[in-house]
């Protein structure tokens, strides 16, 4: 195989159990870094099943024990886990979620994936890049709905070049696990059709882990499958009960459920009154090329009528990206007409997951395209790409 820069190799062997075997070494060593910060920190913890049965009062149930515990104030985070369909549900063998998806002992031949949204993209990206032949299927326009089109757009089409059948606008009828494989009857704009696989990975959301949390003397409001709290303030309907993270609905991200926990803690204890602006929250996408986003996209700044500048950088006119070999993908910026207020920012490419924390500090500081403009950026380096995006938004490009 002939790479850039002159460097080739032959016989690659990819061992996949291998590769799973890390991912969840790593896993591990990461969990149990969480209960080493809590000994080292004081904190208390038991493992067990928990159950609210009161305001106050909650029941752990260990393997062979139950222990009733009061305190002045309950937090929930007790997370989400994948959802099913009406007609198609998670058997654990056939149609897996991405609990299984992240632990198989086998590598399938043949992957049909149901839901095109990050967790869809990451694991038709890595199947993929074992030599697992892989079909999507998305019932909406396009790949990452919730992401700017250009970056879906993209995104699509590298999948379809690297071999990825990407079926959009397309329906699951059924699944059918009778015989070895699956059979999924999929209903697409040219009519319907049959796609064949090994497994099948259902990846259409998440729903809060709520079943069995409360008893009736702590009838904490429930909507949409999610714990429902007051805005930014994190409290529940029953006096003494918060509850943070994916328990209590979109968007449901690592770095969201992090700070809403912190921030609820401070609040219960009066330390601070922090907010979250939910209009603008980092998210990422760990594909190749990677998407990372912030704020609103193009389309939905025009649906909301707001007179804006957009600036849309290629990595192709970028020296760092070209040295690299990675010059597919943009940086896509979107600022307020009137004020410079940055308001949406849109990448795909090469380490953009890592250029987005620029845009969050920026936005957080209410940096306009002119400050971003005349903020140095160093050369050669992909963050230039930020630099110009702004400048050609605000008319004042150089290098493109």
């Amino acid at each position: 195989m002939q790479l850039i820069g002159g460097v080739s190799f032959d016989n690659l062997k990819v061992d996949f159990s291998k590769a799973i075997e890390r991912s969840r070494g790593i896993a591990d060593k990461l969990s149990k870094g969480i209960a080493h910060l809590l000994n080292k920190y004081g904190v208390k913890h038991e493992t067990g099943f928990a159950k609210v049965l009161a305001p106050h009062k909650i029941r752990i149930e260990q393997k062979d024990t139950k222990k009733e515990l009061t305190a002045q104030y309950i937090l929930v985070c007790t997370g989400a886990r994948p959802r099913e369909l009406p007609n198609i549900k998670f058997d654990g063998k056939k149609i897996i979620s991405s609990r299984e998806a992240m632990t198989l002992q086998q590598q399938p031949a043949r992957l049909a994936i149901i839901g095109a949204g990050a967790i869809g993209c990451e694991f038709a990206d890595f199947y993929n890049a074992m030599g697992t032949e892989v079909t999507i299927i998305e019932m909406l326009d396009h790949l990452l709905p919730i992401e700017d089109e250009d970056c879906s757009i993209l995104l699509e089409r590298s999948f379809t070049k690297r071999g990825i059948k990407v079926l959009t606008k397309t329906k699951t009828e059924s699944v059918d696990t009778a015989g070895q494989g699956v059979k999924l009857k999929v209903a697409t704009p040219k009519g319907e059709q049959i796609v064949e696989a090994d497994l099948c990975l259902l990846a259409v959301g998440v729903t809060g882990n709520i079943e069995g949390l409360f008893e009736k003397d702590a009838p904490v409001a429930i909507e949409k499958g999610h714990i429902k709290v007051e805005p930014n303030g994190f409290a529940t309907n029953v006096e003494g009960i918060y509850a943070a993270g994916d328990v209590i609905g979109p968007p449901w991200l690592a770095h969201v459920a992090h700070h809403e926990a912190v921030y609820a803690v401070e609040k219960i204890f009066g330390v601070s009154d922090h907010t979250i602006n939910y209009r603008m929250i980092p998210g990422c996408t760990y594909t190749h090329p990677q998407v990372a986003s912030l704020g609103l996209s193009e389309k939905k700044a025009r649906e909301q009528g707001l007179q804006i500048k957009v600036g849309k950088f290629p990595f192709s006119a970028s020296g760092r990206a070209l040295a690299a070999g990675e010059t597919e993908g943009f940086v896509k910026l979107i600022f307020d007409a009137k004020y410079g207020e940055l308001i949406g920012a849109h990448m795909i490419g090469e380490n953009v997951t890592e250029m987005l924390a620029e845009l969050v500090v920026a936005q957080k500081l209410e940096a306009t395209e002119a400050e971003i403009i005349e903020a140095m950026h160093p050369h050669p380096t992909l963050s230039e790409a930020i630099m110009e995006a702004a400048g050609i938004a605000d008319g004042r490009a150089i290098h493109f």
